[in-house]
């Protein structure tokens, strides 16, 4: 009987294994429905075999598959692979040996790396020198011009040259719904794409001042949005227009504390929108230090607000590391466009960087901020992507 040779990309998956089995069955789920997704949405012509070690996308189009698997999370590497399906070892080797001369040049070392999951007549050792005998070039097992991957599993066999690293983490919706803060500026987008790299899908919560400003903040977050969905299938974002809260604050708060009371009305209302979308906790790009608002004291300040949990992916980064991330996940080029910021547009740059809660929950009482809320919250624009 002829051996059936399917070509496409292999793929392995990187801390699922940490899991239990029940668990793993429910995040490889999640994965396959991810690499679904995005293959269908670039009209990619495939098939996709899950098995429990490895997933394997039987395509002839692989440069391109290559280029949408390498962003979608949960996926630790991938590889250019022939799938000999339900094949010997005896298949394998006969293949090896007809085609080793396109692979590998007179001059070059090569060395096989052979994992098997499975029970065989031969030892693994055994394994590689009936294949390697045949192969008329010199090995080196220490630092090969090439490598000859093979994996013996149940289902078949797997040949492969070269790895190719992808982004790691877990897949998107294996993990608990979250509400980020996205500002329009560098921080919040790269906040959310690393809490997506560990499983939680995203909602996007935007506040902008318009008409008090342009709508700039407004078309780069929905900009942004569409390099987010490169990670994500699917967003969800809410506009929140912070206008006529932010003219009360004015008005009535002094300059030093304007940003912790903005701040704390951002995650009060962030809260009540993370409980209608069933949103486990909120996320925002805060890094410790970088502002007066993000010293110790203000954040405890900030989130003694809201009874949420607030995570901060980004909070022990440098400002540096943050934009080279930026520039990684192409949000940069957006995030650096001029806008006029929510918080910051009328505030002083002498902003108190340890602020006394007390006096500040004395401050907010002057303002009917329920009222304020209630009124614009019917004016929140909701859009899906």
């Amino acid at each position: 009987m002829k051996v059936k040779i399917k070509k496409g990309i292999l793929v392995a998956f990187g801390e699922l294994f940490l899991k239990s089995y029940p668990v793993q069955v429910f995040f490889r789920k999640k994965l396959v429905r991810n690499i679904y997704f995005f293959l269908k949405k670039n009209k990619l012509e495939f098939n996709i075999f899950s098995f429990r070690e490895r997933i394997f996308i039987e395509t002839n189009n692989t440069k391109k598959a290559g280029k949408i698997l390498k962003n979608i999370f949960g996926i630790f590497w991938i590889s250019e692979s022939l799938f000999f399906e339900k094949a010997s070892i005896d298949d394998v080797s006969n293949f090896i040996f007809e085609n080793y001369k396109t692979w590998i040049k007179k001059e070059e070392t090569f060395a096989i790396r052979f994992k098997k999951t499975v029970k065989t007549k031969e030892s693994s050792l055994e394994i590689i020198e009936k294949i390697a005998e045949r192969i008329e070039r010199k090995v080196d097992l220490e630092k090969p011009k090439k490598e000859i991957f093979i994996e013996a599993r149940k289902y078949g066999w797997f040949l492969y040259f070269k790895k190719k690293k992808c982004l790691g983490g877990l897949p998107v919706g294996s993990g608990e719904k979250v509400l980020a803060l996205i500002s329009g500026g560098i921080d919040s987008p790269v906040a959310s794409y690393l809490i997506a790299k560990r499983g939680s899908e995203n909602i996007w919560l935007h506040f902008h001042s318009f008409p008090l400003t342009s709508k700039k903040s407004i078309e780069k977050t929905k900009e942004t949005a569409e390099i987010f969905l490169n990670y994500q299938p699917g967003l969800k974002i809410y506009f929140f227009p912070f206008a006529e809260i932010q003219s009360d604050v004015k008005i009535k708060i002094p300059p030093k504390y304007r940003v912790l009371i903005y701040r704390r009305l951002m995650l009060r209302i962030a809260e009540k929108i993370a409980e209608k979308e069933n949103c486990y906790a909120l996320i925002t790009g805060e890094s410790l230090g970088q502002v007066s608002s993000q010293t110790v004291p203000n954040i405890k300040i900030t989130e003694k607000a809201v009874s949420i949990p607030v995570l901060r992916p980004l909070i022990g980064m440098d400002k540096q590391e943050i934009i080279n991330l930026s520039k990684k996940i192409k949000t940069f080029s957006i995030s650096t466009k001029p806008q006029e910021d929510a918080c910051t547009l009328f505030t002083p740059k002498n902003a108190s960087a340890k602020g006394n809660l007390e006096d500040i929950e004395k401050m907010e009482k002057t303002i009917n901020f329920n009222k304020l809320i209630k009124k614009s919250l019917k004016k929140v624009e909701v859009i899906k992507k």
